[in-house]
């Protein structure tokens, strides 16, 4: 009597969907773990003692933010504080966001609590793209907070008649139709000055998530990377 090939045994086949099936859960846990970790908020003692977080604290916001190449990784990296001598995060070059460099940990976190909720009341998705969700409809805002036009010399601070950027993101958003700059004009949505505020702490905060990369013609933007 002919033996049966071990690919026609179910026993085999049984046997191999089971070990697959069990190697799968445990490398999802494991992921899930990882994942957990990578994507937790980090604190204002991290930032203080240089911890690098791919999700900084809140109180990122008293901070400048800039962006360099990592040769290693291949893509632009979010540097917290500038840069020392050694090309490492120095994490004490702080920046003023709405007059102040010092919000607290609780003050940060209820600005961006505010920006959040506003973004999703407001639908900010369905016309933009924020870390990688949204439409396409508008500029992705995922890095907004670093896009040249609002700096020094970009023309959104002249426009609108503000000294800072933040300020001129907040007016900007309070009032959109009234500074056309874009072919596909952002509605009046009826922002507040505190609805308004938090989105820009909100849009800051979201610029300094490392987010390997992404977008990924950010590195080509004049003026986005290097602080330059």
């Amino acid at each position: 009597m002919a033996k049966n090939s071990v690919w026609s045994d179910n026993r085999f086949w049984q046997r191999t969907a089971a070990w697959i099936t069990g190697f799968a859960s445990v490398l999802l846990i494991w992921l899930t773990f990882d994942t957990s970790a990578q994507i937790s908020m980090g604190t204002d003692a991290d930032i203080q003692n240089g911890v690098t977080k791919r999700v900084p604290g809140p109180t990122v916001i008293n901070y400048k933010i800039t962006y360099e190449m990592n040769k290693k990784r291949q893509h632009e990296i979010p540097v917290i504080g500038g840069m020392n001598a050694e090309g490492t995060s120095a994490f004490q070059e702080k920046e003023k966001f709405f007059g102040r460099d010092d919000w607290s940990e609780e003050e940060a976190a209820e600005l961006l609590r505010i920006g959040k909720l506003g973004s999703q009341s407001k639908n900010c998705m369905n016309c933009h793209t924020l870390l990688g969700n949204g439409a396409y409809y508008a500029p992705d805002l995922t890095k907004a907070w670093l896009d040249p036009a609002w700096g020094p010399t970009g023309p959104m601070m002249g426009m609108t008649g503000k000294e800072t950027k933040e300020e001129a993101m907040a007016e900007f958003l309070m009032n959109p139709s009234q500074y056309p700059t874009h072919a596909r004009m952002m509605p009046n949505l009826g922002i507040t000055a505190e609805e308004a505020k938090g989105l820009v702490a909100f849009l800051k905060h979201m610029s300094s998530i490392d987010t390997n990369g992404f977008p990924r013609n950010f590195g080509k933007i004049q003026g986005a990377v290097n602080g330059k």
